[in-house]
């Protein structure tokens, strides 16, 4: 178990917790967490939504707006002991400001995801790509072998059971047993708060830019994350990954343990064979802790990339005690996490599905897993940028990677934390994708709204649509839902703008 690492707090240490903008991906599983170790847990959002609710339903009190009175009284006084934020939230937020003038003690979510690590073998997965799937299929696995371990990941979690019946499962979960997988996130640097017993790295990719400045600050970051893996723990690395490599490299001259996965030559475990179907992918693995027996990965989601990911799963799952064939087979009932190339529906014949992909690398590895599924189909794709400056500085490389769809439709970009920049919107990307390998159209609409009326419109009976980026897209999928089924036999589709008006 961990041991508590300087400036981390006991959940029991931190008292009256309350959690600005609570209602997050990755805010709401900690607030959930919290709730179920029996702390005192409160918290608010900008918004309403479903989130709210099942926090609600958790046992922890909610309020939508923000306001001051939630964690200071009339005299300005504190009502609550810690307030927990993300790098979202800014300084002049009324319940952060307030809490700095009274004294309250103020922590980064991932402190107070420290906290529940101490007295547990943690489980930590980064990389710029493939954390939330890998942290989830880690959580599945363990589930499968045994291992009842508490999770807190960016996205509900969803599984089979043997007789066929598939059920999801929020993002943040307490099990029963010391265990805690956590999805570390490094875009503004706090997965070195974390002092896990095994991390996996799925990759060393420049992102988040904006933040560290340069690909080597970048890099650095995640040889300080790997110094910060507990003594006696475990570095389980992608070999095919350059990045990724490099680090293992690096570890393990120092002395420490490393286990690399990957179809390279090097990797301790050798993954081979990889078969991608629709909506499927098999490979066989073997070396490294699993042994030198050859198993037969079988999962129910698509993409060659997810048999490194289940590798590096099954991997971490045999690290903590569980039984290799087991870990294997357990890897099986996975069928995917919230917003993941997840089905939203489908109408007039058209499938539509929404994912979270949003860096060029994971863009291409989607689209290439929707070729498959899509059969005879087209794959009609709308995508919102996320940041200003992820999208200055990789619009080349998205745009190569949207020309792997056969009609593309992007819109205004998504802002985040960043303030505006009229430099930069859909056509800094769709300027260089004059049109896809296909030959199909592109369309720059900077309403998210207009740009889903679009989409639909594209959309023929057999093809397959995606919303993808990790911005409020995915509020768009109903609405190309319901003008799908709003279509009917004679009536013509809305007109679609030339490639010309649709930039305008």
């Amino acid at each position: 178990m961990n041991a508590a690492a300087p400036g981390v707090l006991p959940v029991e240490a931190l008292g009256r917790v309350h959690l600005v903008g609570v209602g997050g991906a990755g805010v709401s599983v900690v607030a959930r967490l919290l709730a179920a170790r029996g702390a005192d847990v409160q918290g608010s959002d900008a918004a309403a939504g479903p989130a709210l609710e099942a926090l609600r339903e958790d046992g922890v009190r909610v309020w939508v707006g923000h306001d001051a009175a939630h964690v200071v009284g009339p005299d300005g006084a504190p009502l609550v002991d810690t307030v927990v934020v993300s790098s979202a939230v800014r300084e002049t937020n009324p319940e952060l400001a307030a809490a700095r003038a009274a004294g309250v003690r103020v922590l980064h979510r991932s402190q107070a995801l420290a906290s529940l690590m101490l007295d547990r073998r943690a489980v930590a997965v980064a990389g710029a790509h493939g954390k939330t799937t890998t942290s989830a299929m880690v959580a599945t696995v363990l589930r499968a072998c045994g291992v009842d371990a508490s999770f807190a990941i960016g996205g509900t979690v969803r599984v089979r059971d043997a007789e066929g019946h598939e059920s999801a499962v929020p993002g943040g979960r307490l099990g029963s047993s010391d265990v805690l997988v956590a999805e570390a996130d490094e875009s503004d640097g706090s997965f070195l708060n974390y002092a896990p017993t095994v991390a996996v790295v799925t990759n060393v990719e420049p992102d988040h830019l904006d933040h560290y400045g340069s690909r080597e600050a970048f890099e650095r970051a995640f040889e300080e994350f790997a110094g910060r893996i507990v003594p006696g723990g475990t570095l389980v690395a992608c070999a095919d990954d350059a990045g990724s490599a490099a680090l293992a490299r690096t570890h393990r001259e120092s002395g420490r343990t490393v286990v690399t996965y990957g179809e390279a030559a090097a990797a301790d475990v050798r993954v081979r064979d990889v078969e991608v179907g629709a909506g499927t992918v098999s490979a066989v693995v073997s070396g490294g802790p699993l042994g030198e027996d050859a198993h037969v990965l079988r999962l129910a989601v698509p993409g060659a990339h997810n048999a490194l990911n289940a590798t590096a799963a099954v991997v971490t799952a045999v690290l903590l005690g569980a039984e290799p064939a087991a870990a294997v087979a357990g890897a099986a009932t996975f069928v995917g996490t919230g917003r993941r190339f997840e089905p939203k529906g489908e109408a007039d014949g058209v499938r539509v599905y929404d994912s979270y992909d949003h860096h060029p690398t994971e863009v291409a590895a989607l689209l290439r897993a929707a070729r498959p599924l899509a059969g005879d189909g087209r794959i009609v794709v709308l995508f919102q940028p996320h940041l200003y400056s992820r999208t200055r500085i990789f619009a080349d490389r998205f745009a190569a990677a949207l020309a792997l769809a056969d009609e593309v439709v992007v819109t205004g970009i998504y802002r985040a934390r960043e303030d505006v920049d009229p430099s930069v919107g859909p056509r800094t990307i769709t300027d260089l994708l004059e049109r896809t390998a296909s030959g199909g159209g592109v369309h720059a609409v900077e309403d998210r709204l207009e740009a889903a009326h679009v989409t639909s419109a594209l959309a023929r009976p057999g093809d397959l649509v995606l919303t993808v980026g990790a911005g409020d897209v995915t509020e768009l999928g109903p609405v190309i839902l319901a003008d799908l089924a709003a279509r009917r036999p004679g009536v013509a589709s809305p007109s679609v703008p030339s490639r010309d008006e649709s930039m305008g």
